[in-house]
């Protein structure tokens, strides 16, 4: 998996550390029409995003450039084309009609920090087991439910079964014990097909698990899908942990490969299938990439890699569009890279996909981290147990709308594994990457098992705004149940209102003083500024996400 260069390694060493400094992660004339035209050799596929009311002559300059088109999606304005070499991109990229060309290629990463590393047990010292908390078994480990109020919510507002929760991620364990109550298998999808290897012929995902390369819809073979829905949906059943909204349904949409990369089309796709079944809060834990930042006119960039910033930039918002007109309140983790979006200066870190095709750019506000920067989408930054924006965390002005628990190792004396953030994890995942033993024991304090009711169920700590995203969603979830209207697919509330309630309900918190916040870790230091006031800051947004509040507040 691609952790380095998207800063999701855990701050575990020094060199882990510069890794996620900001300079490390921050993301000609018009061809011949008839370049594309190639006598054999391989034919690649396309998506070629065109103008509003284009079509007919997008599908000519397909033609023209010597590609055909092989379908596309009307709703977000592509075609489906089917050509022979790159030099296709810039022929059809030179004509007025089209606003973008992509392959349709794995161009995304999952925004999450392993709490430990996947091989052999790191040393973090794992203290004295929490006290049995009042409630499920493993709640003395949930700092983070504690911090927003959503204990205390539960027996209050603990969501809808009308309700349907999104998870656009690398799947969801639909059999896991503190997720299968509230899974609807029914509804879920997988957009993704598992590839072995990459364009350079390194190992990609593996070999492939399922006939034809696709995984049935209840299976994560990442762990990063299930940890996510487990923080927003757990079940109050005596069982493990509980979610922020532990009675609203599931629905695993998937769009990430088992590396955690995830495909263009398959993230529209889920996006579309969302608003198309009525779900109403999408979870997004994950930017699109191979460019941590898409720029539309780079000059350091080629024409071919200028035309695929432009279609995720583009496509992504048509899609987001789409979804949010349905009803589709949108939420994201805002990123891992410990920088300023707003003021984004060195790209070191694309295209990430395939691995080794990185090189160093300038950049500046005007490119955008997708979907963190997207509009309509609610940007999630995360704090750790002090309450102390995440050192991994991304911030701006601009961009943060709300915070919400992400865990951080990191956030006190020394490092702890239980200042992360606790949920499930699928087993087969953790017995793969040697977290667990023959025996079913934990090789690790990053892994907690619950044998409660006599099957073991495991829980595993991360960090990240991966972790912090799905505390917004669940709380937006809550919102839903309380205020949402009936509709023919269960319940239905405008996004925008979803918004304000979120933003009205969440805890105020201010820049800390001095506002140039200053992280001193493992001998290394870094500085933050936060910018803004009370009511919204780069930090925080318009606060940390409040679950009782939500549960409370009267529209």
């Amino acid at each position: 998996m691609r952790r380095v260069a998207s800063c999701l390694t855990a701050l575990a060493t020094a060199a882990a550390l510069t890794a996620c400094s900001p300079a490390a992660a921050g993301p000609q004339t018009k061809a011949h029409q008839s370049a594309g035209r190639q006598a054999g050799g391989p034919r690649h596929e396309y998506l070629v995003f065109y103008a509003d009311g284009r079509l007919d002559q997008a599908r000519a300059a397909v033609e023209q450039a010597g590609g055909s088109a092989a379908g596309g999606d009307p709703r977000l304005g592509y075609l489906l084309a089917t050509a022979g070499d790159d030099a296709f991109v810039t022929a059809v990229g030179g004509d007025p009609s089209v606003v973008g060309v992509s392959p349709d290629r794995a161009i995304g990463y999952a925004s999450s920090r392993a709490a430990a590393a996947s091989g052999p047990a790191r040393a973090f010292p794992d203290g004295t087991a929490p006290a049995r908390a009042k409630g499920e078994p493993l709640a003395g480990r949930q700092w983070d439910m504690k911090m927003i109020g959503a204990d205390r919510a539960h027996a209050k507002a603990p969501g809808s079964r009308k309700v349907l929760v999104g998870v656009i991620d690398t799947g969801v364990d639909g059999t896991h014990p503190d997720v299968a109550p509230n899974f609807n298998r029914a509804l879920s999808r997988n957009f993704v097909t598992d590839r072995p290897k990459d364009d350079h012929g390194e190992n990609l995902d593996g070999p492939c698990e399922a006939r034809g390369c696709k995984d049935p819809v209840d299976e994560d073979d990442d762990g990063h899908g299930t940890h996510v829905a487990s923080t927003i949906a757990s079940p109050v059943n005596g069982i493990g942990i509980a979610g922020v909204a532990p009675d609203v349904q599931i629905v695993s949409i998937r769009a990430g490969q088992d590396s955690g990369f995830f495909f263009l089309k398959p993230s529209l796709d889920a996006l579309t299938y969302a608003a198309d079944i009525g779900v109403d809060v999408v979870n997004m834990s994950y930017y699109v990439d191979p460019w941590l930042f898409n720029c539309r006119d780079n000059p350091s960039d080629s024409k071919k890699q200028q035309l695929e910033q432009r279609a995720i930039v583009v496509g992504m918002q048509r899609a987001l569009d789409y979804a949010r007109g349905r009803g589709v309140t949108l939420v994201s983790a805002i990123g891992n890279g410990s920088s300023d979006l707003g003021k984004p200066k060195v790209d070191s870190s694309s295209p990430g996909y395939p691995r080794g095709d990185e090189k160093v750019r300038k950049v500046d506000n005007s490119c955008l981290n997708v979907p963190a920067e997207s509009k309509g989408v609610i940007s999630v930054s995360a704090v750790g147990p002090s309450g102390r924006k995440a050192i991994y965390s991304d911030y701006g002005v601009e961009q943060t709308d709300l915070a919400a628990p992400g865990g951080d190792a990191a956030d006190g004396r020394g490092s702890d594994v239980t200042r992360s953030i606790l949920a499930a994890a699928p087993e087969r995942v953790l017995r793969a990457t040697g977290r667990i033993g023959k025996d079913g024991a934990p090789k690790g304090a990053d892994v907690v098992r619950d044998c409660e009711k006599g099957s073991c169920s495991y829980y595993q700590y991360l960090d990240g705004t991966s972790m912090a995203a799905p505390h917004a969603t669940g709380v937006a979830a809550l919102i839903v149940s309380r205020f949402g209207r009936p509709s023919k697919d269960g319940v239905t509330m405008n996004p925008a209102d979803v918004e304000r309630l979120l933003y009205r309900t969440a805890t105020p918190t201010s820049c800390p003083k001095p506002r140039r916040f200053s992280y001193d870790v493992y001998g290394q230091g870094q500085t933050h500024l936060c910018e803004g006031g009370r009511s919204k800051n780069g930090f925080y947004g318009h606060g940390v996400v409040n679950a009782w509040n939500a549960a409370t507040v009267r529209p």
